[in-house]
């Protein structure tokens, strides 16, 4: 028996199974990259068993009568790591399979250190107009500035994107033969 053809706009992706792979690196950094710190309401179990732990163990000592314990160091930031190694990951999956990452998610991961950038909390967002005392609306550019390397990406906010070099049209196949010169 013979398959049935696909509809002409539904035809078989290439290399589908690197673009699932590169979908949930980026699901799961975003995820690892939003998580808040646990509640520290409870004790935690490292807390209640303290009396086994030697006394010159990293958490156990003890500053100004203080005792430190892991729900306290674990932060927000202790999640942003293993975030950057998936973007890592993401990134040479992409470049080993010559596969192009999408604009959106290209403009939330930065250049240089990998983090996912994520509004107030490992960058700022800061629109620019540097013409003439900001006269020219076109002119508007989006800055991003990442927290953690200090890299400025900036993009243009009213500029349409050009088409890729094998969808654009060269200005002599526009025009009409009838009405060429020469």
């Amino acid at each position: 028996m013979v398959k049935a053809k696909a509809a002409k706009g539904t035809g078989n992706i290439p290399n589908k199974i690197l673009h699932s792979r590169v979908s949930y690196l980026y699901q799961a950094a975003s995820y690892l990259a939003a998580q808040q710190p646990h509640s520290e309401s409870g004790p935690t179990q490292y807390e209640n068993n303290t009396s086994k732990t030697p006394s010159n163990h990293p958490k156990s000592i003890e500053t100004n009568g203080a005792q430190h314990s892991s729900s306290t160091t674990t932060s927000e930031a202790a999640y942003r790591p293993a975030a950057r190694r998936m973007i890592s990951d993401l990134r040479s999956v992409t470049l080993k399979g010559q596969m192009r990452i999408s604009p959106t998610m290209k403009h939330a991961i930065c250049k240089k250190c990998d983090t996912l950038l994520t509004d107030a909390s490992t960058c700022t967002n800061e629109v620019e107009n540097k013409s003439k005392e900001g006269k020219k609306p076109w002119a508007d550019v989006l800055v991003r500035r990442c927290y953690t390397c200090g890299l400025e990406k900036r993009f243009p906010v009213a500029a349409k994107r050009q088409k890729r070099r094998p969808k654009r049209t060269s200005p002599t196949e526009i025009q009409p033969e009838g009405n060429r010169d020469g």
